[in-house]
């Protein structure tokens, strides 16, 4: 709707265009203009729908452009930032960051996918941005989580796909429980999550996702492009061939 309107505002400023040419040419008025390009649109609206598509994909490739121009300016940030947990192959020649929440159903639903393409990519290397944004019981979760990567890289995948696959509400004392579960020393743990580079680290991907305008997970960035929601396994391999092509 919001592109119809803007279409229509173009149709607008085009008529006035053409009426100041001709009205100053003396053959036709001003208003005579306006009417017969007013009576045009009328009998061929069909020519505000070409206007919207062809404004839509005008915005669509200077937006995606813009997106192109940030993730090469933060690849860094993005794919190699040294505090985000990686999945599959750590030295894999194809990577896919995914900007996740403890806590989000699609992220839940999502986490069999990565899993497959995981097992049938070895190649593939899987860049965990933690993102919490569903309240206070994402953020304590997800600094567990950092403060376990950081004492125990190697289960890392494991303690994910444990607290991301858990059917409860991800929260501080369910991390800290799957995190003991799987060796971590408690008390080595608190002290971790005390460690003021997490809450760094997070504000940092805020700052990021701010910039690639990423307001909901689970949202990827595949090569180039950005991928937002949960697509599905078929969908992220296919945008995992084009980015490898």
């Amino acid at each position: 709707m919001r592109s119809l309107l803007i279409a229509a505002g173009a149709s607008s400023l085009l008529a006035l265009s053409a009426a100041q040419a001709f009205s100053q040419d003396g053959a036709v008025t001003r208003d005579e203009v306006g009417q017969i390009v007013r009576d045009y649109l009328l009998e061929n609206p069909e020519i505000l729908i070409e206007m919207q598509t062809i404004l839509e994909a005008r915005q669509k490739q200077e937006q995606q452009a813009a997106q192109e121009e940030i993730i090469a300016q933060s690849s860094t940030t993005l794919f190699d930032s040294g505090y985000d947990g990686i999945v599959g192959n750590p030295d894999g020649d194809v990577t896919v960051v995914e900007f996740f929440d403890y806590n989000c159903g699609y992220c839940k639903r999502a986490l069999a996918d990565m899993e497959a393409l995981v097992e049938e990519n070895p190649n593939l290397r899987f860049v965990l941005k933690e993102f919490p944004i569903l309240g206070p019981d994402s953020q304590k979760a997800h600094i567990v989580s950092m403060a376990f990567r950081k004492l125990m890289p190697e289960k890392y995948g494991e303690f994910h796909a444990q607290l991301l696959g858990s059917t409860g509400r991800a929260d501080e004392a369910s991390a800290i429980q799957i995190a003991v579960g799987l060796g971590a020393d408690e008390a080595a743990l608190r002290e971790a999550m005390k460690d003021d580079a997490i809450l760094a680290a997070i504000s940092e991907t805020y700052e990021l996702a701010n910039k690639l305008q990423i307001t909901g997970t689970p949202s990827y960035v595949v090569g180039k492009e950005l991928v937002f929601g949960a697509q599905g396994k078929d969908a992220l391999s296919e945008k995992i061939k084009t980015a490898t092509q």
